[in-house]
């Protein structure tokens, strides 16, 4: 018998959140469903955790990766990781002595693997995860991301120099095109990668709040270029999903920032939803909402190579959804956009008098544009927006491939392997 698991002692996987920017990435990415969190912290469940590493590496602070060696008995709550505001120390040898662990219990010490009979449960009834197709590595000519510049603890400070509504002024729904100068502090920053904006103030219980995480809209050389400045996408949250009303702190902080206000910024995060930079690659995007943000980067920083004349790029096909055409961000922008430069195609779910099309219909009424493009190593697809969508997607293309005579589950690993397929929702 192993030693570590006859003296009841496990590696326990923890989340610090210090350094946590609570972006539910851990959460969505893992497929076992170990990851949870309440208003405060996002946690691990010890008894559900097997190890798995799939949340590690899409982590884009790196405060996932945390382990501490606990005897069995004592394997930290889901109730006393919540209430953390920091994470605790590493028991000392004589406190595992103390709990019965021997030195070398505790060197040998292992994650707990999973219940067999929620294994079991798992291999009879298969349930969609991200996890299973979406990539973790960035494409092999994606430029090198800069990440953690500015931890939670230190942010910088960047001054507004724009911010305008970028839906259909007069209607429910508003999103807006926020622009941050940084001056003179360094801020690199690529296309798909975010921020995170501190909003002001403490919490009901007198705690300074969390960073929110918005996705750069500009791309790599500035929303101006030439400058030191990123844009962000932005809804103001009124209603919380099942329709309630609710005030989002931070996105109504940011989208009623005045120019010349400053605000507190963390990041840049990522370092794989990054887009492709060799000649000839394709880039298919498919977004909703505030989704299009990462879109509208990648797309300016093709067009601007592309007017420079020194680059030769591949296709660009844009599948964008929204509720109605007023809510669409950057309807007008997208509308001037040459047809011969962007192949645009648009849902919209809740127009009067009209059916309901969601992004994933339109990609199965382009089904031979997409299957030519799966058969070519160059493609790459970027899946952003609500969490709900994810699974319509990655199913649509999957049906795509089968149609044309692919093998999905061969495309499919191939798209992750290559960091050729993409996701990110919340």
């Amino acid at each position: 018998m192993d030693m570590a698991v006859e003296a009841g002692v496990i590696k326990q996987h923890l989340i610090d959140p210090e350094i946590c920017i609570r972006c539910n990435t851990c959460e969505a990415t893992c497929p076992v469903n170990a990851i949870t969190h309440d208003d405060n912290n996002y946690v691990v469940r010890a008894d559900v955790c097997n190890g798995c590493m799939a949340c590690i590496s899409p982590c884009p602070t790196g405060s996932i990766d945390n382990w501490r060696t606990m005897p069995v008995v004592r394997a930290y709550s889901i109730e006393e990781q919540l209430g953390w505001e920091s994470l605790p120390a590493e028991l000392t040898p004589e406190e595992l002595e103390a709990a019965g662990v021997t030195a070398d219990a505790a060197d040998a010490a292992e994650v707990a693997e999973p219940a067999p009979a929620q294994a079991s449960a798992e291999a009879a009834e298969p349930v969609f995860h991200s996890a299973q197709y979406g990539a973790t590595v960035p494409p092999w000519s994606a430029a090198h991301a800069y990440t953690n510049l500015f931890p939670p603890k230190t942010p910088t400070t960047a001054t507004v120099v724009g911010n305008f509504n970028c839906t259909e002024a007069g209607f429910d729904s508003e999103t807006h095109h926020i622009v941050l100068d940084f001056g003179a502090i360094p801020f690199p920053v690529l296309e798909g990668q975010s921020i995170g904006i501190v909003p002001p103030g403490v919490d009901a219980i007198g705690k300074r709040h969390h960073a929110r995480q918005y996705s750069v809209a500009s791309p790599r050389n500035g929303e101006r270029p030439g400058y030191n400045n990123v844009s962000l996408t932005v809804k103001r949250v009124t209603e919380d999903h099942q329709g309630n009303p609710v005030r989002g702190l931070a996105s109504n902080y940011v989208c009623d920032l005045k120019v010349g206000d400053t605000v507190q910024v963390v990041g840049p995060f990522g370092a794989s939803f990054l887009m492709p930079n060799h000649p000839k690659s394709h880039i298919v995007m498919i977004c909703t909402g505030t989704g299009s943000a990462p879109m509208r980067a990648m797309t300016e920083w093709r067009r601007r190579l592309r007017k420079s004349g020194k680059f030769e790029g591949g296709k660009l096909m844009l599948f964008f959804g929204a509720r109605t055409q007023q809510e669409l961000p950057y309807f007008g922008p997208l509308q001037s956009l040459p047809k011969d430069f962007i192949d645009i195609n648009l849902a919209f779910s809740r127009t009067p008098g009209s059916p309901k099309r969601y992004v994933q219909d339109l990609m199965r009424e382009r089904a031979a544009d997409l299957a030519a493009l799966l058969k070519d190593g160059a493609s790459h697809f970027y899946v952003c927006g609500l969490k709900s969508m994810e699974e319509g997607v990655v199913l649509a293309l999957r049906d795509v491939a089968r149609d044309a005579g692919l093998d999905w589950d061969t495309v499919g690993a191939a798209l992750k392997r290559e960091g050729r397929l993409h996701l990110e929702t919340y």
